[in-house]
């Protein structure tokens, strides 16, 4: 009997797991489409994945390997039906970052490879701790404005980084103004070499007429397949182009990556921003796709689904992977339905090499540039920018930084300003909050900013304010300065009356500023009053005993109330607004419209 009741729990949980889940409910009927799309889908993945391991500094065959155990990875533990994961094109600079400086200077290729396997490694424990931990907010350290920023610097320094390759030559540089100085050099010095620029210029241009134009044509398919053509006819190795060469034979082997120790601390702080803008993306995609399917994205177990796909790669020479928008909108378009999808086309892979390495042996490197250039525009938004500048200044300014952070300083540090500066935007916003005065507004319900009804009326003897942001010790002082600053207004308030529903934290800081301002403003006849204080800050002002000095009678459940007893007290009626001083506040941002200020 207790056999039995094992089994069977052994049972229901391996029917958590998402593969096994997925293979329980597979229908019938969806068994063509997905072998269709996975045959639709290897034509877009042979490609992609070799120019973008080239991308890292790594060897095209480890783009393969990299993609198939990542298929076969997220088929078994990746939670979303038709999410495709890969080599991407926005981690291949950071994975380069990371390593290429810890490789030793005669470039070893597989010291490169041993090192990136560790980063997926990585980058497969960190995901899978988050998910544990269910950390899947984390992908919100990165604001809206600030990814724009580090996308557009990311598709400048791709665009950059291969333009050599595209034109036939090689630069030797560190960084972006390195790159951009050997670029303008060897041009000036006639290193260009013409059938490599002929085949890379062509090869950009047929990809955008095709994907522009003729969307469900496999632009990248039909590029490769030109230009292997046009090396067969016109010999263009013999003319200076560079080919991919004869790929190694066989299924990736099992291999333990053996690095050394001192490498370990600089390959985990890449293995942190590769984490972050893979849980970005993943997360990011997986709602886009999800919301059209129907399905429930569950952001805790697509993070353990990347990070079983990194696991794997980077036990078969593989390197860090991401989920790919673009490679997820082709499999939907060619009827993906399940994983299988994704399975098929890297079972198709292996039989590519096995039965055929030498497929992609006539390929011009500068085809697989002109895949990374083309797949750089991409990653770019303009008019997003331009939509900032218009919207949202300091937005915009935020997204030039962290565009300058990668363009100028690296892909690694332009990740760690885009968070830095992400979460230093959210401080700063708490610290210098939008704060008002209100006022009554005939025909309107409730009170509302004088900023944006200068006619608003208001009681002599009682200002309300707004305050909107939690009191905490970044922002007491400037807090206790306007209320100090509204106390010496002419006519002279008796009640200033804190609207305080966005006050949704008091911290001990800012309440004995509180207690101190309560005081000094008693010792002018000026009572300090609380209205809509939710009611756990009001436990913490009480936990705190500020109520020793703030009247427990100066607190109310709403504005109305508090107004009224003023009103019932003083027999004060409504005025309009006359003196310029109660009219103003201050703000955050002053580039905010008055319909986003006002509450």
């Amino acid at each position: 009997m207790t056999d039995q009741h094992d089994s069977h729990r052994a049972l229901s949980r391996l029917r958590t797991v998402p593969g096994i889940r997925a293979m329980s409910s597979y229908r019938r009927e969806w068994l063509v489409k997905d072998l269709i799309a996975g045959i639709v889908l290897t034509t877009l993945l042979v490609p992609q994945g070799m120019a973008y391991a080239e991308l890292a500094g790594l060897p095209a065959i480890t783009g393969l390997y990299t993609t198939i155990l990542c298929l076969l990875g997220y088929a078994v533990c990746g939670p979303s039906r038709i999410l495709v994961l890969g080599p991407d094109s926005s981690l291949g600079p950071m994975i380069a970052a990371t390593v290429l400086p810890l490789v030793a200077a005669d470039g070893d290729p597989d010291r490169a490879v041993a090192l990136a396997s560790v980063l997926a490694l990585m980058v497969a424990a960190i995901m899978i701790l988050a998910s544990v931990a269910k950390l899947g907010f984390i992908a919100d350290l990165i604001s809206k404005p600030t990814m724009i920023g580090y996308m557009n610097g990311l598709a400048l320094t791709i665009l950059i980084g291969q333009l050599p390759k595209l034109l036939g030559f090689k630069v030797e540089a560190d960084n972006l103004i390195g790159e951009c100085v050997g670029l303008v050099e060897k041009l000036a010095d006639g290193a260009v070499v013409p059938a490599a620029a002929t085949v890379g210029v062509c090869g950009i241009l047929l990809l955008l007429v095709l994907q522009r134009w003729l969307p469900k044509v496999p632009a990248v398919l039909v590029m490769v397949v030109l230009a292997i053509a046009a090396t067969a006819v016109l010999d263009l190795g013999e003319h200076g182009v560079d080919l991919v060469g004869e790929l190694p034979e066989g299924f990736p082997p099992f291999t333990i990556p053996d690095i050394r120790l001192a490498d370990l601390a600089p390959l985990f702080g890449g293995a942190l921003g590769i984490a972050l803008v893979s849980l970005a993306d993943t997360i990011s995609n997986a709602s886009a796709f999800a919301a059209r399917s129907g399905q429930e994205v569950r952001g805790n177990q697509e993070m353990a689904g990347v990070g079983v796909a990194n696991l794997a790669a980077g036990l078969f020479q593989g390197f860090p992977v991401s989920t790919s928008g673009s490679r997820t909108a082709v499999a939907e378009r060619a009827g993906a339905k399940s994983q299988l999808t994704g399975v098929v086309g890297a079972a198709l892979i292996v039989l590519m090499l096995v039965l055929a390495p030498g497929m992609f042996r006539d390929l011009p490197q500068p085809a697989l540039a002109a895949v990374v250039i083309t797949a750089s525009l991409s990653l770019a938004d303009l008019p997003g920018t331009v939509r900032l500048w218009r919207q949202r200044r300091t937005e915009f300014l935020l997204s030039v930084a962290a565009f300058l952070g990668v363009a100028l300083l690296g892909v690694l540090e332009g990740i760690a300003i885009a968070v830095a500066l992400s979460v230093l935007n959210v401080f700063r916003r708490a610290w210098w909050p939008y704060n008002t005065v209100l006022g009554r507004v005939k025909g309107l319900e409730g009170y509302h900013d004088v900023r944006s009804y200068p006619h608003a009326e208001q009681l002599p003897g009682l200002v309300i304010h707004r305050f909107d942001a939690p009191l905490f010790f970044a922002n007491a002082r400037a807090f206790r300065d306007e209320i100090r600053r509204l106390a010496r207004t002419e006519p002279r308030p008796r009640w200033i009356v804190i609207a305080a529903e966005p006050m949704t934290d008091v911290d001990t800081t800012a309440a004995d500023v509180l207690e101190e301002l309560d005081r000094e403003l008693n010792a002018e006849h000026v009572h300090l009053v609380f209205a809509e204080l939710k009611d756990p800050v009001r436990h913490k002002i009480e936990r705190y005993e500020l109520t020793r000095t703030i009247d427990p009678r100066h607190f109310f459940p709403t504005v109305e109330a508090a107004v009224g007893a003023f009103r019932q007290r003083s027999g004060a009626d409504w005025t309009p607004l006359t003196t310029p001083e109660q009219s103003t506040g201050s703000g955050s941002d002053s580039a905010d419209p008055p319909a986003a200020q006002e509450q």
